[in-house]
């Protein structure tokens, strides 16, 4: 859709990609995994990555206390970094095809 109406798109992020078990550490995948990966290879786009099902994520929406702010150092926290990252990086590279 987005493309019929010219609008850039900068990349794909699965959200909900597996869950991450709050007392052993691990992940699970609980849904089908790879959507995001292929929607993103169907797009010609880059896959920017996982954001897992975390409580920690829920909690922070609920009381407006982002989990990078929460716990910079959570696993999580870091793929929200490491996203934002790419972003600013890719809008610096080319930022007048993302200007309206």
């Amino acid at each position: 859709m987005f493309q019929q109406v010219d609008v850039p798109v900068l990349g794909v992020i699965e959200n909900m990609s597996y869950y991450l078990c709050g007392k052993c550490g691990r992940r699970h995948e609980i849904f089908a995994h790879g959507g995001g990966a292929r929607f993103a290879a169907a797009l010609n786009v880059p896959f920017l990555g996982e954001i897992p099902v975390v409580r920690q994520i829920r909690e922070g929406g609920d009381t407006a206390n982002p989990i990078v702010v929460a716990e910079p150092g959570h696993p999580v926290s870091t793929t929200f970094k490491s996203i934002a990252a790419t972003v600013i990086s890719r809008l610096a590279r080319s930022p007048a095809r993302y200007q309206a």
